[in-house]
């Protein structure tokens, strides 16, 4: 969704390998080792966290729409207060999951 797939493209080559396998496991209909419910998402809605050289790197993605994966939203998380998502990128993923199910249709449950 969105810029999702250029913003990856940026990233080292080390991050995009560990989220770029993420989101392969997650087309395959498995889970990553480092795959994490993003919490107020509920379920179905996961982030994968790559470290490297002292930066931190994200992927978030649904599979909750009929098997299908969704990126909503990758970046490089630039806050130094704690390890909170900002709120930023928070709405971001939001209106991109609302986007994704206007396109998809309706959540599978």
């Amino acid at each position: 969704m969105g810029d999702s797939r250029e913003v990856l493209r940026m990233f080292p080559k080390a991050v995009r390998e560990v989220l770029g396998f993420a989101l392969y496991q997650a087309q395959m209909g498995n889970k990553h080792v480092q795959a994490k419910p993003l919490r107020g998402f509920g379920s179905g809605v996961l982030e994968v966290v790559s470290d490297h050289q002292g930066n931190t790197f994200r992927a978030v993605y649904t599979v909750r729409l009929g098997g299908r994966v969704y990126v909503l939203h990758v970046f490089q998380k630039k806050s130094k207060r704690g390890m909170a998502t900002p709120k930023k990128d928070l709405e971001l993923v939001m209106q991109r999951l609302r986007r994704a199910i206007e396109i998809h249709g309706a959540p599978d449950n």
